[in-house]
């Protein structure tokens, strides 16, 4: 037999070395997820390499190239052979590729690949799976999907590569490390993902792949035995998830708890109170809104919200000259388990100012409020001429003195004082984003409250005042 296929392919080498491009693949029958090698063998001297990015409808995984001298008859023959690896997913016939070799143009020959569905026994040795917590539930709603890769107890893998399934219209909230447990059977490894969808829909979560090298043996063109390493992919199942809308209203969904902490309750006049607001639990904590509250008469300056795993923060400093309360912090939310809308807060925190400037209280009497009427009448009832010479007089005067002036040489441009570090800090904390500003405040709060006297650039402080018109 061996001599038969000998004599075959001496009868074919003439044929073979007139053609200037030979197409051909490592397997040409194929079971799905395995790996294909698509070479081009290509004679003579000056090539135009052809860009392949797909075959059969599937991406190239990667290429490499052979170049080879050869003397006959004292002809000197170069040849090409241009290497593409893919992963075909159907049966498919793979088209005459043109080459361009010594500017004329040049095909190949076609091929026909057939793919195989994979066999029961072969899938046994590697198992890709995907599951889902939840296959129906509403935009921003939190859930988890597990991914499981088995190997056989005696299944040998060279060397495999993983590529994650592709989660397009999900937020990607927190990915598991790899937890590998053993069993009898098989080794299995898992990895958690916890997922948020971001609209409605049917949303697709696509497969998976795993890729597998293992030592095999093929027949050479000689009919010999040889070992050589195949890859093939393994894929896992997809999934389908239902996503349905919030009701009208509300924008977050899930299971919450907030809480509000603050570090003194009675301060100095302009002396910074500093809170932190806390949301925990599991839902679209991304889609929190800023807690700034506004307080009349109370300066509030907020940082950006922070989000770590099930929880948010969000630190808020408030400055006053006098007594004030800090209202309390409401978060709305849809509770997908109850199926209720629910609205939760904190308590109203109430702030002592000492020395604080106290609210004017303007207590008339009854018997004084009729000589303020009476009052008020008479200069209702001034003569009109009156008011027309007081408005001409104030007329002239206010022309003259914007024609000269004479107060501007006295004024005096009114600056902060480098040396009143609660003000100063008040005045710097809506910059807290520019480094060197934040360097000054660092200082200013270390000296403010732990009563250290450490000294910041009295340069770079007049810079940072010039360069945001602080005054």
């Amino acid at each position: 037999m061996n001599n038969i296929i000998k004599l075959f392919l001496l009868l074919l080498i003439p044929h073979i070395i007139n053609a200037k491009v030979i197409a051909t693949v490592d397997y040409k029958n194929v079971e799905l997820g395995d790996m294909v090698t698509y070479s081009l063998e290509i004679s003579g001297d000056n090539i135009s390499r052809p860009n392949i990015q797909r075959l059969c409808g599937a991406d190239v995984i990667s290429t490499s190239s052979q170049t080879s001298v050869n003397i006959i008859n004292g002809n000197i023959r170069k040849r090409y052979i241009l290497s593409y690896k893919f992963i075909p997913q159907k049966s498919c016939k793979i088209d005459p590729i043109e080459i361009d070799i010594n500017n004329k143009a040049e095909l190949s020959n076609a091929i026909d690949i057939v793919v195989k569905p994979v066999t029961e026994a072969k899938n046994k040795d590697f198992q890709l799976i995907l599951k889902s917590s939840k296959e129906e539930l509403y935009v921003g709603e939190t859930f988890k999907v597990t991914l499981l890769f088995k190997q056989k107890i005696d299944a040998q893998a060279l060397d495999s590569e993983f590529l994650p399934p592709k989660f397009k219209g999900f937020w990607i909230k927190k990915e598991s490390k790899p937890k590998r447990i053993n069993n009898t059977n098989f080794v299995v490894t898992e990895i958690v993902y916890t997922l948020a969808p971001q609209r409605v829909g049917k949303l697709n979560i696509q497969k998976a792949h795993m890729r597998i090298a293992s030592r095999t043996a093929r027949t050479n063109s000689w009919g010999d035995w040889s070992p050589t390493v195949k890859w093939k992919t393994y894929f896992s199942n997809e999934l389908n998830i239902n996503i349905k809308p919030l009701p009208s209203g509300v924008d977050l969904v899930g299971d919450f708890s907030i809480k509000v902490n603050v570090d003194k309750k009675e301060v100095d006049t302009n002396e910074a109170i500093n809170i932190t607001v806390e949301v925990s639990g599991m839902g679209n904590l991304e889609d929190v809104k800023s807690f700034k509250p506004y307080i009349d008469g109370v300066s509030v300056f907020d940082e950006k919200l922070n989000i770590e795993d099930t929880k948010l923060t969000q630190k808020i400093a408030l400055i006053s000259e006098k007594d004030f309360s800090i209202p309390p912090f409401t978060l709305k939310y849809f509770d997908s388990k109850t199926k209720e809308i629910k609205t939760i807060s904190t308590k109203k925190i109430d702030i002592k100012v000492k020395n604080s400037k106290p609210k004017e209280k303007l207590i008339v009497k009854r018997q004084d409020s009729k000589k303020i009427i009476q009052k008020n009448s008479e200069m209702i009832e001034l003569d009109k001429i009156t008011l027309v010479i007081t408005f001409i007089v104030g007329l002239i005067i206010g022309i003259l003195l914007m024609l000269f002036k004479p107060f501007r040489k006295n004024k005096k441009q009114k600056n902060i004082s480098i040396k009143d570090p609660k003000i100063l800090l008040m005045k710097l904390l809506p910059y807290r984003d520019d480094d060197e500003v934040k360097k000054i405040l660092d200082i200013l709060e270390n000296n403010i409250y732990t009563n250290k006297k450490e000294d910041y650039d009295k340069k770079a402080l007049k810079e940072v005042l010039k360069r945001y018109k602080i005054e």
